[in-house]
């Protein structure tokens, strides 16, 4: 007799669902969607994955991770594309998904309206702690949400928000840790007062020069 774990039969036999990972940079939702289509793999289920094109930090064709775990995907310009790649699929991942179209949330329901298991990770908020992209809709309809987090760089608190260290007022700066650092709530509300100081600082220096 051949005996199942419970988390073989999930990864067997649970289908037409959505499952939304967030949290800020360096949390772990890229490994964790990872981990969970190698699972839907070695169930010997049909994985396809997918990518914003614009995101080609680590690789074109592959969705890796901050600890260079990686999974081939397939690059899209747009979520209505996923619907091209996606027939005869039984799970879909999509990988940085805050940088799609609002149109992925029509896009996942359909997916799971068919009987297909959609797994996303993405950002939830901004540099800024705005909700970003599609990702706050997406946990909305999601039949399940895991938030992860990071670790606080200042304090080792859990991260609250992914800060950005440089001087760049673009929503969409793709970047690493020379880029951008979590941050708890109260390190991040530290971090933008002393960066308040420091440009009202440099304005004044400026007005007194001219």
């Amino acid at each position: 007799m051949v005996l199942f774990s419970e988390d073989h039969t999930r990864e067997t036999f649970r289908r037409g669902r959505v499952e939304v990972i967030c949290g800020s940079m360096f949390s772990g939702k890229t490994e964790e969607l990872i981990r969970r289509l190698k699972r839907a793999t070695f169930a010997k289920q049909h994985v396809e994955i997918f990518k914003p094109a614009i995101d080609t930090r680590y690789s074109e064709a592959e969705v890796v991770s901050h600890d260079n775990n990686s999974i081939k995907s397939t690059p899209v310009d747009a979520s209505a594309s996923i619907l091209l790649f996606s027939s005869e699929i039984d799970v879909v991942g999509i990988d940085e998904a805050q940088f799609f179209d609002e149109g992925l949330v029509e896009v996942c329901n359909e997916l799971a309206n068919r009987g297909v298991r959609v797994i996303i990770a993405g950002l939830d908020m901004d540099y800024k702690g705005i909700p970003f992209g599609p990702i706050p809709a997406l946990c909305a309809i999601a039949d399940e949400v895991t938030k992860v987090h990071a670790i606080c760089v200042k304090c080792g608190d859990l991260a609250y928000i992914s800060h950005r260290t440089v001087a760049n007022n673009k929503r969409v700066l793709l970047g690493e840790k020379e880029e951008y650092e979590p941050l708890c709530r109260n390190c991040y509300q530290k971090a933008i007062k002393g960066e308040r100081k420091h440009n009202l600082s440099e304005n004044q220096t400026n007005a007194e020069l001219k």
